[in-house]
C-alpha cells in the first residue's frame, strides 16, 4: 500500500498510526524510486535483454525485493510506503505493483506551504516554499486522476482519527484496530525520513493547526485550494 501525498501533509502521522496495526508494517520513508540499476558492460545489457529485462524492469525487481525483504522481516502481512516523492513516480509504482492500494492524503495547500517553510526556514523563503510544495500537490493531483484509491484529509484525520482510521481499514479490507489511536513513539523520527516534530513523538493523534483564512492563502495556491475543495 502506498500513501501518495505532498510534503508536510501528515504522512508520518498516518504511517505511524497504520504501523500500529497488527497487519500493517509502515517503516520510515524508503525512497525506493531513487534506487537505480546500471549496466557496467554492454554484455550485461545484452544478457538482460535476452531475458526480456530492461533497466526499468530490473529496477522494479530491485524495488520489490527491498519492500518484500522489509515486510518479511517485520512478520506482518502488508507493507505501507509513504515517501512524498513517490507522487512523481505513481505510474511506475502502479506498473511495478499492479495490485497495490493507494491512499491519497490531502491537506490545506496553504498549511502545507507554511509547514514546509517552517521545516527549514533558512533554506527557502515562504514564497519558494509555496512554489516547491505546489509541485508535490500537482503530482498528487495527477496521481488521483490516474489511479483508483481512497482520499483522506489531514484535517479530518486529526479531528476524528477513529472514523478515518476505520474507513482506511475498510478500504484495505483489514479489521479495525484501536491501536491506531495510540500508536506510541515511531521507531524512526529523523529529518529526511519523515516528520520529527514533537506532535509525532507524542504517540497520540494531536489536533491540527487552524485552517488559514482566505486572505492568508498565497495566490499561487488558490487554484489547488479550489481543486481540493478548501476554497470555493
Amino acid at each position: 500500500m502506498f500513501i501518495i501525498s505532498p510534503v508536510r501533509s501528515g504522512s508520518t502521522l498516518l504511517r505511524a498510526m497504520l504501523n500500529a496495526h497488527p497487519d500493517l508494517h509502515a517503516p520510515h520513508e524508503l525512497h525506493v524510486r531513487r534506487l537505480r540499476v546500471e549496466f557496467d558492460t554492454s554484455l550485461a545489457e545484452k544478457a538482460m535483454e535476452a531475458l526480456g529485462h530492461d533497466k526499468a524492469d530490473l529496477e522494479h525487481l530491485l524495488w520489490d525485493r527491498v519492500l518484500h525483504r522489509e515486510l518479511v522481516r517485520s512478520g506482518k502481512r502488508y507493507i505501507v510506503e509513504k515517501t512524498p516523492a513517490n507522487a512523481f513516480a505513481y505510474e511506475r509504482l502502479a506498473a511495478c505493483w499492479p495490485a497495490a492500494r493507494f491512499i491519497f492524503l490531502l491537506r490545506h495547500p496553504a498549511s502545507i506551504a507554511s509547514s514546509w517553510y517552517e521545516a527549514s526556514p533558512g533554506k527557502r523563503t515562504p514564497e519558494e516554499a509555496a512554489a516547491d510544495a505546489l509541485r508535490y500537490m500537482k503530482a498528487v493531483q495527477r496521481a488521483r486522476k490516474a489511479l483508483p484509491g481512497l482520499t483522506v484529509r489531514y484535517e479530518e484525520l486529526t479531528e476524528d482519527p477513529e472514523r478515518i482510521g476505520r474507513g482506511i481499514c475498510e478500504f484495505l479490507e483489514i479489521p479495525w484496530a484501536p491501536e491506531l489511536l495510540s500508536y506510541g513513539t515511531p521507531d524512526v523520527v529523523t529529518k529526511g525520513l519523515g516528520d520529527w516534530k514533537d506532535k509525532i513523538r507524542s504517540g497520540t493523534v494531536q489536533r491540527g493547526r487552524d485552517l488559514p483564512r482566505a486572505e492568508e492563502i498565497p495566490d499561487v495556491l488558490k487554484d489547488m485550494c479550489r481543486h481540493w475543495e478548501y476554497l470555493t
